[in-house]
This record gives structure tokens, C-alpha cells and sequence, in this order.
């Protein structure tokens, strides 16, 4: 491999275009059938640790670290075999300070929405009183390493290697949102927030970075803050401990405070999560990471493997 052939191969994003996702015809296909097929694997990873995550118990705590890095683990060897690479999403040497980034973020982003709500008269804000973090703190974990690993490495990444950054950017954003109209007191609009603002937010962090680690803090703290630190409702559900206590005044059009769905379906949070994605997608963009990552010939014995 030549220089040349080096600097080139590191532009980009780093989707897969080996052994399973080797060019040539129906490779579309092929990535939407991967992508199928992970997606539905992790989905019950996914549940399982949400499962002992609502469990306020030190164990629990430990189970949900485990099962996430073993859910991490698992990606990584499943990529290793069917694309022929050590993905590099989930690259460890950056994983430190950008979680850290990604943790600072999330939790200044829901707490200017709620400073927003209340600053505007919208919502009543009571406390603080005495509340264990430990159910918020597994929520926040599970939610953020499980959603991130699904919505951003393989649903984000495999619509974009088999269509392109904007389908991949609107189908993966509104899959996230049409999800969240399962959860407790849902609508329509809820759906769109939570596709606008979180959806296009998380996915411009991993656009930036080539990695989950930004979007994995973002999306713990976001959770985490919302719910522990705030006590709002956390995408539809009711929070049980929490520091603070935060709700809709009586009379609040739900339009503007979210209603019982909670802040995301809010007008602030609708207005700070969609500029943060706006800034962050600019900067993915002109960093070259809207495109794949030019691809160098494989062995012809590769692409049979």
C-alpha cells in the first residue's frame, strides 16, 4: 500500500467493504440484511440489560456494565468475521476523553432545556431531597451503549453504505423517533422531537468522530439528567427517585413543554438539540465524513471469503 493509497483510505467514514460488504451487485441489499439481522440481535441484548437495569440494586449496576461491554464485545467480533475489520467505531484510544466530552455535553444540553422551560414559565422545578441515582445511572448506561451501538453503528452506518449520508441521516432519525411511539403517553409530535433533536444529535457525534464514544456519553447524560438530576419524565416514563422534581405548570400548551411525553417533546428541546445537530453535522461534513471511506481493491480471494 502506497502513501498515497494510505492518506486517501483515511478520509472518511470507515463503513465496511469487505468479505459480506464487498463491492460489486446488490450490495445494498446485503448491507440492509446485516443490518436487519444485527439490529434484531442486539435489540434482545438490549432488553435484557434494560430489564436489570430497573432494578435499584448494586448488583444490578454491575450487570449492566457487563452485559454493555460484552454487547460492545460481541459487535466487535461479529464485524471482525462477517466485514473482514476490527471496526473502528468503537476504537479504544479515543474512548476516554471523548465519553468525557460526550458526558459534558448531554448534561448541559437537557439542563439548558430545562432552564429554558423554567425560564420561560412553563415548568415548576421543587427540591432538592434525598434520592438514590443508582436506577438512572443503569437506565442511563444501558440506554446510552445499546441505542448508540444499534441506531448509529449499525442501522446509521449500513443505510449509509447502501444508500448514502442523507437517506441513511432521515431513515435511521425517524426509525429512532417512530420507536420511541411505543413508550407511555407518545404522540405524533413526540415521535418527530425525539427524531429531530436527539436522532440528527447523536448521529452528527459519531458522523464527527467516526466513533460511538461522543454519542454513547451524550445519550447516558442526556437520560441521566433528565431523569435523576431533574426528575422529569424521561421519554414518556415517570422517574421514582430523583434529585430535583421537574413538571409541566397546569395550563402549559403541551406543544411548548412536552407534556406528559416530558422536555423532549418541548420547543427548547426541539430548538438546542436540532443547533447542536446543525453545528456538529457542518463540522462531520467538512471533515469529509459524509462520504465513506475510499476503498482500496481486496484480494480477489477475499471478496469469495
Amino acid at each position: 500500500m502506497s502513501p498515497t493509497e494510505v492518506s486517501l483510505s483515511a478520509v472518511g467514514m470507515d463503513l465496511g467493504s469487505r468479505r459480506f460488504l464487498h463491492p460489486g451487485p446488490l450490495r445494498w441489499l446485503r448491507a440492509l440484511g446485516w443490518g436487519a439481522l444485527l439490529f434484531g440481535a442486539f435489540v434482545v441484548v438490549y432488553a435484557a440489560a434494560s430489564n436489570i437495569g430497573e432494578r435499584a440494586a448494586p448488583l444490578s449496576l454491575v450487570l449492566v456494565v457487563v452485559l454493555s461491554a460484552l454487547g460492545l464485545a460481541l459487535y466487535a467480533g461479529v464485524v471482525r468475521l462477517a466485514e473482514g475489520r476490527w471496526p473502528g467505531e468503537l476504537d479504544l484510544g479515543r474512548a476516554a476523553p471523548e465519553l468525557l466530552i460526550g458526558l459534558v455535553v448531554g448534561a448541559a444540553m437537557l439542563t439548558a432545556v430545562v432552564a429554558a422551560l423554567a425560564g420561560f414559565g412553563l415548568y415548576d422545578i421543587s427540591g432538592p431531597r434525598a434520592s438514590s441515582p443508582l436506577t438512572m445511572i443503569n437506565i442511563g448506561v444501558a440506554s446510552g451503549v445499546f441505542e448508540e451501538l444499534i441506531f448509529r453503528a449499525i442501522v446509521l452506518r449500513l443505510l449509509m453504505r447502501a444508500f448514502g449520508i442523507w437517506p441513511a441521516l432521515a431513515l435511521s432519525a425517524a426509525l429512532f423517533g417512530a420507536l420511541h411511539l411505543a413508550n407511555p403517553n407518545a404522540t405524533p409530535v413526540a415521535a418527530v422531537a425525539i427524531a429531530v433533536e436527539a436522532g440528527l444529535m447523536l448521529a452528527s457525534f459519531y458522523l464527527l468522530t467516526g466513533r460511538l464514544w461522543m454519542s454513547i456519553g451524550a445519550h447516558a447524560a442526556w437520560n441521566f439528567t433528565q431523569g435523576w438530576i431533574w426528575g422529569a419524565r424521561v421519554s414518556g416514563f415517570p422517574v421514582q427517585e430523583s434529585l430535583y422534581l421537574s413538571a409541566p405548570k397546569p395550563g402549559a400548551p403541551d406543544w411548548l413543554s412536552g407534556g406528559a411525553f416530558g422536555p423532549e417533546a418541548s420547543v427548547p428541546a426541539m430548538v438546542i438539540g436540532t443547533s447542536v445537530a446543525v453545528v456538529v453535522l457542518y463540522q462531520a461534513w467538512r471533515k469529509g465524513n459524509f462520504k465513506a471511506r475510499a476503498e482500496l481493491a481486496p484480494p480477489v480471494a477475499e471478496v469469495f471469503n
